[in-house]
């Protein structure tokens, strides 16, 4: 572990593997699960600002599913998520002609119509972050739908640092993440990974 201000960071998110390869898995992330996706404080409104945009994108159950409960629910731990379709979807998922699920905010904002990328630990995936009293936990999140990124990932050398870096600058700012670069030579020059 290694710590940066508040936060404690698992050896993982330096060695591990990671990177995306929507060919393969074609956005699964979005798709499994049990729950939707964690949101902060302050992104429901962000998911209210952008619904009218992004709307018609959304699959016509998504939309029967925002209407009867809107954008987000408690899950069982009682920390609000993204509302989900059928036990399943996000809400927010769209797909192309090639059937690979996209995040309709996310292709929102790269079209330049919203100025909310998408929820944050959408964008931080596969890291996961868990606020205690005293500090956050950074952990990488294993997950079976992720293999191909991981396979890639290797194949490429891209530690998961290095490919979350924009999300983990978005989270944490530039100077921590260059504290992230810094404890990563550091640990490399070790030996710890």
């Amino acid at each position: 572990m290694i710590q940066i201000d508040d936060t404690i960071i698992s050896l993982d998110v330096f060695k591990e593997k990671f990177l995306c390869n929507l060919d393969a898995c074609k956005g699964e992330c979005c798709v499994e699960g049990d729950a939707g996706a964690p949101l902060e404080e302050g992104e429901v409104e962000q998911l209210k600002k952008v619904l009218p945009v992004i709307w018609k994108d959304l699959s016509p159950e998504a939309q029967a599913v925002i209407e009867q409960q809107g954008v987000c629910y408690k899950d069982e731990d009682g920390e609000m998520v993204t509302s989900i379709v059928n036990g399943k979807d996000c809400v927010f998922t769209c797909y192309d002609d090639k059937g690979c699920c996209f995040c309709a905010i996310e292709k929102a904002y790269r079209e330049g119509k919203v100025d909310f990328y998408k929820p944050i630990s959408c964008h931080l995936y596969p890291i996961r972050v868990q606020n205690y009293a005293e500090f956050r936990a950074v952990n990488y999140h294993r997950w079976w739908v992720c293999k191909a990124a991981i396979l890639l990932g290797e194949k490429e050398d891209v530690p998961i640092y290095k490919f979350l870096k924009e999300p983990l600058i978005r989270k944490f700012g530039q100077e921590w993440y260059t504290e992230l670069e810094v404890a990563a030579g550091e640990l490399k020059q070790r030996g710890l990974i």
